[in-house]
Order: C-alpha cells, then structure tokens, then sequence
C-alpha cells in the first residue's frame, strides 16, 4: 500500500521519526493495516488455512495494551473499490502476488498469505471487544486523515500514504509501536506504548526545505497505488535529478531523492506542475496535467466527518448518495454488517475472490460456492422467475452478469458470471434491494436453507451458534469436488467440537454450574494437542478440501448477513476454524481411528459430536 519505496526509503534512514510515549489519548487506527499486522505473527502457520483464535487473541490482547495505557482506539476500516474503480490494475497486480505466494507456500516454500476468514474475525473480535470502528464507503485513507486532524490525534497504519497526508497528530507506522514493550513511567502518569512518530517536517528539512504542500506532487509522480509511471516516463528520460545529500544509502532510491530535491526548488504545486509539462509533448500537457491535480486531491483529507458516526451511529458520504445504494446497505455497512465483496457486487458488478493455499492444478476452491454467489448477485442485481419467461435471447440480455477475479491454475483470470433467479417475492421492478427487508423473514429463510440445500428441521437439534456452519457444511459434502472424504469431515467436526469446548471452558456461563466432565476432557485435549504429532506431512488435497469448506463458510455468512441474519453468526474468534488442528485430526484419524474418541471423557461433547456427524451424515 502507499508510495512505492516511500516506506523503505524512510525506514533506512530512522532520521525522520521522533520518540513518541503513546497514553491518555485518542488513536485513529488503519484497520486493514492492523489485521495484516497481527496476522503475520512469527510462529503463524499459512499453509493451513488460518488459526482465527490465535488470531482473536492477538487482537484482545492489543486493544487490553491500549486500555491499560489510557488510550482510545478508534477502528476505520477500507469499504470497497469505489465507483470509478480506479485502483483495479494495482488489485489486479496484488492478487497475482498474493497467488505466487499461495503457489510457493503449497510447494513448501516461505511466505505470508492472510487467510480467507481474517477480516470477518478482525470485525467479530471488534464487536466483542466493544472497539468503535467504522467500515467506510470505498478506500479509507482521506477519512483516517479527516478524523485524526479533527481531533489532533495520532493515526496508526503501515501505509506510508500517511507519510504524505498532512496531520496535526503525526504518523505512528506499526513497524514502530512497541505494543508488546509497554513501559512504566515515574510518577502518576501511568503506563505507556513506546512508538515513533513520523515527522513531515524533517523529511522536509532533509531534501533543502522542501514545501510539506509538494508532498502530494512527489507522491504521485513517484507512483502509488491510484497511477503508475508510464505516463511520466518522458519526464523523467528527459530531466536531470540532482544527486543531493543521500544520507547513507543511496542505490534503489535514487531516483525517489532527485525527485525530492528537483521539487524543492518549487514553491508550490502549480509552478511545479508547470515545470514537469514542459518534458513532455504538448498534445499530452493538459491530459497529464488533469492527471496530476486529480491525483493530488486523494491526500486531501476528506471532508466526510466520521465523528458523526462514533456519536450517533451514521454519517453523510457523498460518493454513496452518488452511487445510489439503499440506505440500509449503507447503514450495514459501515457497521461492518455487509462486507466490501457486497458493495462491489452491487455498483461493480466485480468481485475478487482471494486465493488460498490450494491445489493449483484443481478448480480454484471458490468454485464451489459458485451457486450461494450466483443467489447473492440475483439479490443485489434483482432477477426474478419472470425473467426466465422470457425467450432465451431475450433471457440471456436480462440476466445481470458479474465479473469474477479467480485463480485458474496458477494465473488470474477473470470469469463473468450469471446471477441466479429468484423467487418472485425477492424482485420489486422497482426497487429490489430497497424492499428486501419487507420480504417476509420465512421467504428469506426458506431462500438462505434452499440455497444451501437444508431443512431447518434438521439443523434444530443443533446449538443455534452452529446452525450455520452445519448447514454450510452439508453444502459442502453436497457440491466439493472431489467428494470429501469422511475423515475429513470427521476432522472438521472434531474441530468444532474442540472449539465448544474451549469456549465454555474458557468464557463459561456464569448461569450454569461448569461440569467436572468438561474440564477433565478439556485438560486431556489439552495434553493430547502437546503430545508430539506422529506425522507432520502436508496433505495439499486435504487443505483443498478445507479451502473449499472456508469459501462455502465465507458465502455462507455473506448471504445470511444480506437477508437480515436469519441464522445466528457463528464466532469465528472461538476457534470456529483452526487449521493447523484439523490438519492434524485428519493426519491422526487416517493412521488412529481412536482419535474420534477424543472427547469421551465430556458426555456433552461426545453427544455434541454425534449430533453434528448425524445431521450432516443424513
């Protein structure tokens, strides 16, 4: 994210930061910045598919640091791509990383890649912790920046577009805030976080004063994620870039200083403008001009005024009112009740579906929940069964189509797809999404359990929490291919049942008296999860069978949420899911069948686990 080779650059020289002790204060946080921070801990596993408890911890633990310290965190979280969709070459390039990095990681290599659940658990931890936070419109930088100058405070990210912004309260980078360190001051002041902050005015300094107002110039011609440097390549073959004072390193950034330095020589963005049209030829100046002023705009900060939101629960953003979305998805969204594939859905019609450590010579795993997003698209796009009434030519022109980015093998493609046709109770001509409220809750429901192929008889026996992964589940044996095999089901349900376990253990009822039974099948869980495994092979068609379980799982949310929640959200933050432990179980069940008995101590869970394998086993 940001400015290429700002953040390197910056992080080379350390001469641009001042010491900042974090307490007492406001804090506006980049949540997409956060998440992929507390994601990437050092002993994380990324083959397996992600381990969302581990992950909430983490994240209970950093907002506990923040409350110790006095400090006020508020959440702003990135919404979709916007209307214009301006920064889909760069999306596009992004995805094609994360795909390598899916790719060498099923191969054994190293690498990073977050997986498919992190940014529903990040939002659920949120919520649970009681955390103001607020999931905008389209990108969020312009409303972070907004927000923290209106109240003075601090921002917290790890994009250095907020080296550019300019903040009365400073830019903490991640990289520098030593949540893990806290330190104890002398006196009464109480506890503190060690950060630094980045300082414009030094960066400024550094290349012979350059005006903080030229900042946003530099950052787009030096390139970010909104326009790349094609288009000034001439400029930059044709001008000589003083050399300046490359404090230590010079190599990879040089052309990042003679850009600086050839700025400060400029008093303001207009005179410098000028002097960068004059390289290139005269039938491309105003078109490059209208380019650069557009560009320089995305670091004003935005006029939308988020305080509303943590006041009063809602905010005015133009961009939405422009795009004409119902009032309700707006709401929704931005209390992160709809997620960002939603909005782009709808305004879109383009989607991405993110890759996740598979086997790249099968059908990427997404394709398995292809029909609960075709019912999503009919939705929001508004298909009825008179549709289908219609002549096949005629048919085919009606059907809304979505654009999907999705691996195949090991390369991006994008594939369009048909929404699916709906009950005619789902489609008001007029305005379909607007009524979905108003359609009654059992239309809904019987859509939501018809779409994963259920009957809500089958799913009563089970805790109301788990109705909806059991129900995802069914789908899942229903429609994976390959089938999955049945300790692989064994395995996922095992999972869950660890999971209950661990949750009224951990978080018990203060209502029902905890049972000696639970407690001594906890502590042998516990014992037998220490026990060496027997066998640490990666089974890359198992973590296939359990990426499709995931992508099942993640539609499975999206479509209940946009139906009003009709199935109670299953918390992803109580080790709902952890990969490296159903791995394991699969592992074990295969060479000891013995291992299905792992809860026999707890009458509860062991009656639990049987409900759950019967269900989906009729």
């Amino acid at each position: 994210m940001g400015v290429q080779g700002l953040t390197g650059f910056v992080e080379e020289r350390g001469v641009f930061f001042t010491d900042l002790r974090v307490r007492d204060t406001k804090l506006v946080i980049d949540g997409s910045s956060l998440y992929h921070r507390l994601c990437f801990a050092p002993d994380a596993d990324f083959r397996r598919g992600g381990d969302y408890g581990a992950f909430a911890a983490a994240v209970r633990d950093f907002f506990g640091v923040l409350r110790a310290c006095g400090v006020a965190p508020f959440v702003v979280l990135d919404g979709g791509r916007g209307a214009e969709d301006r920064k889909l070459p760069t999306l596009r390039g992004r995805a094609a990383e994360q795909l390598r990095a899916a790719h060498g990681l099923s191969r054994g290599a190293g690498g990073c890649l977050v997986p498919l659940l992190t940014r529903e658990a990040f939002v659920q931890a949120l919520g649970r912790l009681g955390v103001p936070f607020v999931q905008c419109f389209a990108e969020a930088d312009r409303e972070i920046a907004g927000l923290a100058n209106r109240w003075g405070c601090p921002v917290l990210s790890l994009d250095s577009d907020f080296c550019v912004f300019d903040l009365a309260g400073g830019y903490c980078p991640l990289s520098h805030f030593q949540w893990q360190s806290v330190r104890a001051a002398a006196g009464p002041q109480g506890c503190y976080v060690p950060a630094r902050c980045f300082s414009a005015e030094r960066f400024c300094r550094h290349f012979g004063h350059l005006s903080k107002g030229l900042l946003p110039l530099f950052a787009v011609m030096n390139g970010n994620d909104y326009i790349g440097l094609e288009a000034l390549e001439a400029f930059f073959s044709k001008v000589r870039l003083p050399r300046g004072c490359a404090a230590g390193k010079g190599g990879k950034h040089l052309r990042l200083q003679g850009l600086l330095n050839w700025l400060a020589q400029f008093a303001e963005p207009a005179e410098a403008v000028d002097n960068v049209l004059k390289y290139l030829k005269k039938h491309q100046r105003e078109e490059i001009r209208e380019l650069l002023c557009a560009s320089m705009e995305d670091y004003a900060p935005s006029d939308v005024n988020l305080e509303d939101f943590f006041l009063n629960g809602s905010y005015e953003c133009e961009a939405a009112r422009k795009a004409d979305v119902p009032q309700w998805v707006l709401d929704a969204l931005a209390k992160g009740k709809l997620a960002p594939f939603i909005i782009n859905a709808l305004i879109l019609r383009s989607t991405f579906l993110r890759v996740q450590v598979e086997n790249m010579q099968r059908p990427s795993a997404h394709s398995t929940a292809l029909p609960i997003r075709q019912v999503i698209y009919g939705l929001l796009l508004g298909v009825s069964h008179s549709t289908e009434d219609a002549s096949p030519s005629k048919r085919t022109n009606e059907l809304p189509i979505v654009c999907e980015f999705d691996r195949c093998q090991k390369t991006l493609k994008k594939t369009f797809v048909q929404a699916a046709s709906l009950p005619p109770d789902f489609c008001d001509d007029r305005f379909p999404l607007d009524k979905l409220m108003e359609v009654p809750v059992s239309c809904r429901r019987m859509l939501l359990l018809e779409t994963l192929g259920v009957k809500m008889s089958f799913l009563e026996p089970i805790p109301n929490h788990l109705q909806l992964p059991i129900a995802v589940t069914c789908y899942w044996i229903r429609c994976s291919e390959p089938k999955v095999k049945l300790n692989q089901l064994k395995a996922l349900l095992l999972m869950i049942v660890s999971g209950e376990l661990q949750r009224i253990t951990d978080d018990p009822d203060p209502t029902v008296l905890p049972a000696e039974d639970d407690s001594a099948a906890y502590n042998e869980f516990l014992k037998w999860k220490e026990k060496k495994s027997q066998n640490n092979d990666f089974d890359l068609d198992a973590a296939h069978s359990f990426c499709q379980w995931q992508c099942c799982l993640q539609m499975g949310l999206y479509l209940n949420q946009l139906l009003g929640t009709l199935l109670s959200e299953p918390d992803l933050s109580s080790r709902l899911y952890t990969g490296t432990l159903v791995h394991r179980l699969y592992q074990e069940l295969k060479s000891a069948p013995s291992v299905e008995n792992l809860f026999i101590l707890s009458p509860k869970m062991t009656q639990l686990y049987l409900v759950l394998l019967n269900t989906v086993e009729s």
